[in-house]
């Protein structure tokens, strides 16, 4: 019985066009995974920016209005108004930050008072003493002492009065010592503008953007303008291409932050996400 068989010239076909078949599905599946490795760098570059712009605002929200400067390096001792520029050349950004943590704390055992109650009696109140009932100072004390690994306390803090600024509008801090639960001594003798509405604060914060890295500056004196001479720092985001901020309306930041993030070994092959978010 016979059998048909391929010739020579029907295998060679089929061998050319396995092997264009074959040439073809390569490159889509190099293709297929170049796109999968841009696509995982994007993503996370865009959540590393994400989380680092969550993070700044949410120190940020906790300003003490008047009190954000901005400063061409940081140690500059130019400090100029954040609402004055457009962070284009003042990449250092500094703000003196309100005691959120005592502030929303209370021991739920024994007694309801937050740490500080951010209001003062003013017919109580004298030139050497802050009275500011509803508070329990003692708590807020051991609130700074946990939240600065015993770094610092309220002996250290800061009181800033609302509508209280000096002859270049500057808001004005006083520095205070811890009486008992409900009262502040100043620090600093001499004649005192108190009004009802104060905020508490015992650091500092800063944004500064060195050999391309984000940093966040904490831990240094509440008082307006102090420069961060003695701060600790933390690492926020890697690989900054632009950092940049503005005054808005009703005393609102807009801060925009760029990050690159490398898929390959290229000059070329990495990823930008910039993201903006507006704080109040």
């Amino acid at each position: 019985m016979n059998r048909s068989g391929f010739t020579l010239l029907e295998l060679i076909f089929v061998i050319v066009v396995l092997g264009v078949v074959a040439s073809l599905g390569s490159d889509i599946i190099t293709k297929v995974y170049e796109g999968y490795i841009i696509q995982r760098a994007q993503y996370r570059a865009d959540i590393k920016t994400e989380l680092a712009l969550e993070q700044i605002a949410n120190r940020l929200r906790n300003a003490i209005p008047g009190t954000i400067i901005a400063r061409p390096s940081a140690m500059s001792t130019t400090a100029v108004d954040v609402t004055s520029i457009s962070g284009v050349d003042y990449p250092f950004l500094q703000w003196v930050g309100r005691d959120y943590d005592s502030f929303i704390d209370f021991n739920r055992s024994t007694d309801r008072r937050p740490g500080w109650s951010g209001f003062a009696d003013v017919n109580a109140c004298s030139k050497t003493t802050i009275a500011t009932p509803g508070s329990n100072l003692l708590l807020a004390d051991q609130v700074i002492k946990n939240l600065s690994n015993n770094f610092t306390n309220l002996n250290s803090a800061y009181v800033y009065f609302a509508g209280v600024y000096d002859s270049q509008g500057h808001p004005i801090g006083h520095p205070v010592n811890l009486v008992d639960s409900s009262h502040l001594s100043f620090d600093i003798s001499g004649p005192k503008t108190v009004t009802e509405r104060y905020w508490l604060a015992w650091s500092s914060y800063a944004l500064s953007v060195e050999n391309g890295d984000l940093y966040l500056y904490y831990m240094f004196s509440p008082r307006y303008g102090q420069i961060q001479t003695s701060a600790m720092k933390t690492l926020l985001l890697r690989n900054v291409s632009n950092f940049r901020y503005r005054a808005e309306a009703e005393g609102s930041i807009r801060i925009k932050l760029c990050k690159k993030e490398r898929y390959g070994n290229g000059s070329n092959d990495f990823v930008i996400s910039c993201k903006e978010k507006v704080v109040y």
